[in-house]
């Protein structure tokens, strides 16, 4: 197994993240992409490439492309918002990579930025619209279908009907991811979490309580983009090896509840690099809620279908398991923005930073993003090293 890497990342920003107001998505994304460039070493001159990604949910002029003038960036030779919705944060890795070895641009940041909660420190409200499942305008909001919690869960309770999956196994991943939040300072829910403190949590929807939702926060990730070289292995850079998109759409006798794009694009990722899942070494999967991370686990070939839920009682992805999943927490105990929390836990642990919570091996790291309700889904292999 040896391949040369595609593109590195070599500087991660974070603005800060608050559920409170704190400032608005353009200026949080500001402060975020500043301190990306500052971490990789460069200057505003030398980036000649912007990507921008927005939640579904705000106008484009909340973020616009105006962002670079805010910036003083100048020449760029790639400029563009990228909508893929909670799979948009990897999407950008994928456009860059792209136009890097396209030689569009040398230096690519690319940023997301949220404000999802207000002056009550609520974020759900935000999230409160109804989610398209069935192509017919309007049907879900006339059903009462309101919110994405409401959309996830029917899809979990087909997962449980059919593979015999139970509260204790959405609940065992809820335990996992805070388990490694207890080892995260910057994680905004740490207090200790048991199973039975999980089954005592209030419904939202069945089969969802409070405690399987992600916690969504205000705040900004932004990191930079570069061509791959052998001189940066040893520094601060996560070597791109693979990326893959799967989208494989909605139609009569599917199964979209757990038979989505995310098996199409592990198995064009994983032939990209002549791998399988089980030599995944650590894993940042998108989480918006316990079922996703739990399908997760078997759509990117990391446990076999029906058995996730079996293995996350065992402790599989908990701290001292065999596979470190969702380091920092997760969407569910971390904090929630999108597609960049798993992209921005998996660069704190190959660039070493993770104190509290630092695992040694990050040589295959899957990175994924979701979209929709498990309708787009993107995905990347990260490395420290340049050559697998």
């Amino acid at each position: 197994m040896r391949t040369n890497a595609l593109s590195a990342v070599v500087g991660l920003g974070v603005s800060p993240m608050s559920r409170r107001p704190i400032g608005t998505s353009r200026e949080l994304a500001r402060i975020a992409v500043e301190r990306a460039i500052a971490d990789a070493g460069l200057a505003a001159s030398d980036i000649d490439g912007l990507l921008i990604a927005r939640s579904p949910l705000v106008e484009p002029d909340q973020i616009p492309l105006h962002l670079q003038n805010d910036l003083q960036l100048r020449d760029l030779g790639l400029l563009s918002a990228i909508d893929g919705e909670g799979s948009s944060t990897l999407q950008m890795l994928h456009w860059t990579t792209m136009a890097i070895r396209g030689r569009l641009a040398r230096n690519v940041v690319c940023v997301f930025a949220d404000t999802p909660v207000g002056a009550a420190g609520k974020g759900g409200d935000a999230y409160a619209v109804a989610m398209g499942l069935t192509g017919i305008d309007g049907w879900e909001a006339r059903q009462g279908l309101i919110g994405a919690a409401a959309a996830y869960a029917m899809a979990a309770r087909r997962h449980m009907a059919v593979f015999g999956t139970t509260e204790r196994h959405l609940g065992a991943w809820a335990v996992a991811c805070r388990a490694w939040a207890n080892r995260n300072p910057d994680a905004f829910l740490r207090d200790p979490l048991t199973i039975d403190d999980y089954l005592r949590s209030p419904l939202v929807v069945e089969p969802f309580r409070v405690l399987d939702c992600a916690y969504p926060v205000n705040g900004a990730v932004a990191f930079v983009v570069t061509a791959a070289r052998a001189s940066l292995e040893g520094s601060n850079a996560a070597f791109v090896h693979a990326v893959a998109q799967g989208h494989r759409g909605r139609g009569l006798g599917d199964d979209p509840e757990f038979d989505t794009g995310a098996s199409l694009a592990a198995a064009r990722l994983y032939a990209r690099l002549g791998i399988e899942g089980r030599h995944v070494t650590s894993a940042q999967v998108y989480d918006a809620f316990s079922y996703v991370g739990l399908l997760a686990l078997e759509e990117w070939g990391l446990c076999r279908r029906g058995e996730a839920g079996a293995a996350l009682v065992d402790g599989l992805t908990a701290p001292g398991g065999a596979l470190p999943v969702n380091t920092g927490g997760g969407h569910l105990s971390g904090w929630y923005l999108q597609g960049a929390t798993p992209m921005a836990e998996a660069l704190t642990q190959i660039f070493g930073r993770a104190e509290g919570r630092q695992i040694f091996r990050t040589d295959l790291t899957l990175v994924t993003g979701v979209g929709g309700c498990l309708d787009l889904h993107a995905a990347a292999i990260l490395s420290p090293h340049a050559r697998l």
